[in-house]
């Protein structure tokens, strides 16, 4: 199991809590409290893993084939 570190500010102007993991900056997200934002930021997380994971796999398919 990884482990991310996650920044979570409050809004003032919003109200609304943002959570960023600082490993991977395009997993942010929000929520109305501090516990959902960072429900949040867990599954957009696993979506950019799987996303990065998706593309890995076809650079290295992509290579394999250059060879």
């Amino acid at each position: 199991m990884r482990t991310f570190t996650v920044a979570v500010e409050r809004n003032d102007e919003t109200g609304l809590y943002v959570a960023q993991c600082l490993e991977i900056p395009q997993a942010i997200s929000q929520g109305k409290t501090e516990e959902e934002a960072i429900r949040n930021v867990k599954e957009a997380i696993e979506l950019a893993l799987e996303h990065l994971g998706e593309r890995m796999a076809k650079c290295a398919l992509f290579l394999r084939l250059r060879q």
